[in-house]
C-alpha cells in the first residue's frame, strides 16, 4: 500500500528526483505473498487505487542496492543490508486477515506516513 500511495500521490520536488522521471517507489517483501489480498485490493480500489496487476515481489539485496531509501515495515533482521541506504522502519500491523475497518485504518496511516515522507523529501537538502 505504501508504494501505491507514494506512486499514486505524485512525486514531490525531492533531491531524489534527479531522473525526468522523477522518484518512483517500488514495493518488495521479506516473505511476499502469492498475490495481494483480497482485502487490500478492497480498500485501494475505495480510494481509486487499483492494483489488482500488481504482483508481490522478493525484498533482495540486489533490490534493495538501487534504491535511495528502504522504508521497512518491521522485518528486522530478514532485511538486506545495504551500507549507506537510508532505512526508515515503519511499524505497522499487516493488514492480511484484518477485519475491513481495521485494513482501512491501515491504509489511512500509511498514507499520513507517505505525505510526511514525501514532505520531508521535499523540504530536505
Amino acid at each position: 500500500m505504501a508504494a501505491a500511495w507514494f506512486n499514486h500521490l505524485g512525486p514531490r520536488e525531492t533531491p531524489y528526483a534527479e531522473s525526468e522521471n522523477g522518484v518512483r517507489a517500488i514495493s518488495a517483501g521479506t516473505s511476499p505473498a502469492d498475490r495481494i489480498h483480497p482485502e487490500v485490493l478492497q480498500v485501494m480500489r475505495e480510494v481509486g487505487i487499483d492494483l489488482s496487476s500488481a504482483q508481490p515481489q522478493k525484498l533482495t539485496l540486489e533490490l534493495a542496492r538501487d534504491a535511495d531509501l528502504l522504508v521497512t515495515m518491521g522485518c528486522g533482521d530478514k532485511c538486506p543490508y545495504v551500507p549507506g541506504l537510508k532505512v526508515e522502519d515503519w511499524p505497522l500491523e499487516d493488514p492480511k486477515g484484518q477485519p475491513i475497518e481495521r485494513v482501512r485504518e491501515i491504509r489511512d496511516e500509511i498514507r499520513r506516513r507517505v505525505e510526511d515522507l514525501q514532505s520531508k523529501l521535499a523540504h530536505s537538502t
